[in-house]
């Protein structure tokens, strides 16, 4: 595989699972092989890529727990035109009956193993918590996409994210790297997020995306519609940020080769 990306932030209502989906959809529209793994007991992205999570009779939770392969509970979303480890409310349980579990915290990871090659891009979409759940998903990725937006408290979140970063590399994998962050819900009449948005870029230079999702309200409605923002309004300014953000990280792939 060649990127296994954990899309994390432990502050809630950020755009997670907004960006876990449309991303998957706009690097699917490039002609890559994605697999989204929702890892949120929510099941939104499960919903948001056109599955019914109450109907459901395998889930991530099933391969965290070892009853079942991936790729057995892989789900395809048709509107999306990627793959799908989905989750549901059963998802919740996994933390306490993985607690007494070997190797807890590489479940995913190893659960990965068994599908290598068969994708160019693994999204994870974490739940807004550092639990197990987030734990493994630190520990399969190879890098972290850290959706936020340019508000003050999400700089005081951010640097918890870091620290997190640098624990989880020096304890679990060594290899893991922040791949990005990317502001959302950006609106640039806003002084705040003016001044936000230029204080991620002198600490963190490059690693900010050039590529900004504004608020839109086509992103907004289309997860009711369970369909990634590109098969419900493809012109809309946020499939056409999120379209451009799969273009800078393709970009950014191929400049690393």
């Amino acid at each position: 595989m060649k990127k296994i990306l954990a899309i994390t932030n432990q502050k809630g209502g950020v755009g997670k699972t907004t960006t876990s989906v449309n991303l998957a959809a706009s690097l699917a529209a490039t002609q890559q092989r994605v697999l989204l793994i929702d890892l949120d007991p929510q099941g939104n992205a499960t919903m948001g890529s056109g599955i019914d999570k109450r109907t459901l009779k395998q889930t991530v939770y099933h391969v965290l727990l070892g009853e079942v392969e991936i790729c057995d509970s892989r789900v395809r979303s048709t509107s999306g035109n990627f793959d799908v480890v989905p989750a549901n409310r059963e998802l919740a349980g996994a933390e306490i009956e993985l607690v007494d579990v070997e190797h807890r915290e590489t479940r995913l990871k190893t659960a990965l193993a068994t599908i290598e090659g068969e994708y160019d891009y693994v999204l994870i979409d974490c739940p807004p918590s550092l639990n197990l759940l987030t734990v493994n998903a630190l520990c399969a990725a190879q890098a972290v996409l850290i959706p936020m937006q340019c508000e003050y408290y999400a700089l005081e979140g951010l640097s918890d994210l870091v620290q997190t970063v640098k624990k989880v590399r020096t304890h679990l994998n060594p290899q893991l790297e922040i791949e990005g962050l990317l502001r959302t819900m950006y609106d640039p009449r806003n002084m705040l997020a003016q001044q936000v948005s230029a204080q991620l870029q002198q600490h963190f230079g490059d690693k900010v995306y050039r590529t900004v999702i504004p608020r839109n309200v086509r992103l907004a409605e289309a997860p009711s519609h369970g369909v990634p923002v590109l098969g419900f309004d493809k012109a809309s300014k946020g499939a056409q940020a999120y379209l451009a953000l799969a273009g800078e990280m393709l970009n950014r792939a191929a400049a690393v080769v």
